[in-house]
């Protein structure tokens, strides 16, 4: 399946097909310098298949996890661009999950101005979700995507059959992303979720999610108003993934970051779904420290935040909530 992301001139195609790495190729211009960013946790059989295809492939791989989108990660791979001699009609390939493509992303919107980028996802969350919208990041001071840019790619190649190689960690991790849009703009996907078993069809489930993503993103491609709805568990998720020293996945993250501002009867429904796809319920991470972390939250101006909160399943409100309020929620 085609799927478009309409956004006049910044406008890209979404590939949903088993196999289409084979296809790159064909999908994608590879007929000049390609920088592939990849990280030690993918496959080399993976690498090997879309390397090949390009016709001056250089490979950059970073260490597997969230430390990865750091200053120094990013310093390194303009260095390897500028020592290539790359120009700006040359392009880099994200081949990974999140953490790739959001270094990948941000190195291609800075390197001359930008330069043509493609994500090429190959774990469930960044499939349906962070592969597409063109959010772009890395870390600092402990603090998730605080630097940053909108920078679409110009092409998402999604195939379903690099997910075998994920762990069932993995897997539930992306399932939670699947949860947060259904719980906010589609009852009768969340209801699919919670009543049958998303890898019996995961094509369809990253097909939805993305109709979702996809809506939100063509209305507000910069996050100036609709677009806070894809942040739902993202407040306080961020944070104590910031705080978890690792222990924790970001879908993990997320999935407790939507208890906290969901009506008693969405978090009933809530935790049965969560638990369902083997994802966490409740924390013991120290509150203080989360609630320090989301004062370096982006979505914070002044002495409030902007939080999604969800009355029931299919339905979410925007509320500019005072810090101190947000607190109060913590600790309960």
């Amino acid at each position: 399946m085609r799927l478009k992301v309409d956004l006049a001139e910044n406008s890209y195609e979404i590939l949903i097909k088993q196999g289409c790495l084979k296809q790159a190729a064909q999908e994608l211009n590879l007929k000049r310098k390609v920088l592939i960013v990849t990280d030690s946790g993918i496959p080399k059989k993976y690498i090997d298949l879309i390397s090949k295809q390009c016709e001056s492939p250089v490979i950059e791989i970073v260490p597997q996890g969230e430390n990865s989108k750091s200053i120094d990660r990013f310093t390194n791979l303009c260095s390897t661009l500028i020592e290539n001699n790359f120009t700006r009609t040359d392009a880099i390939i994200g081949l990974g999950g999140g953490v790739v493509g959001d270094l990948a992303g941000f190195v291609a919107a800075c390197y001359m101005r930008g330069i043509d980028f493609y994500n090429i996802p190959t774990t469930l969350l960044s499939q349906i979700d962070s592969s597409v919208g063109g959010k772009t990041a890395i870390n600092m001071k402990q603090t998730k995507n605080i630097v940053g840019a909108f920078y679409q790619p110009k092409k998402v190649l999604i195939d379903p059959d690099v997910l075998t190689t994920l762990s069932d960690r993995q897997k539930s991790s992306g399932i939670a992303e699947a949860i947060k849009m259904a719980a906010t703009s589609n009852a009768d996907f969340f209801n699919v979720l919670s009543e049958q078993d998303a890898w019996q069809n995961i094509e369809e489930v990253i097909v939805e999610s993305l109709k979702i993503k996809i809506a939100v993103v063509e209305q507000d491609e910069k996050e100036s108003d609709l677009r806070k709805v894809l942040n739902f568990g993202h407040t306080i998720g961020h944070a104590i993934e910031a705080n978890s020293a690792g222990k924790l996945q970001h879908g993990e993250c997320i999935a407790l970051g939507m208890l906290y501002f969901s009506s008693d009867e969405v978090k009933k429904k809530l935790e049965s779904v969560l638990r369902k796809y083997s994802l966490p319920t409740e924390t013991d991470l120290d509150q203080e420290r989360i609630y320090k972390s989301i004062l370096h939250d982006k979505k914070a101006a002044g002495d409030q935040i902007t939080v999604v909160y969800v009355p029931t399943i299919g339905n979410f409100e925007l509320i500019d909530m005072p810090l101190a309020e947000l607190k109060s929620v913590m600790n309960k």
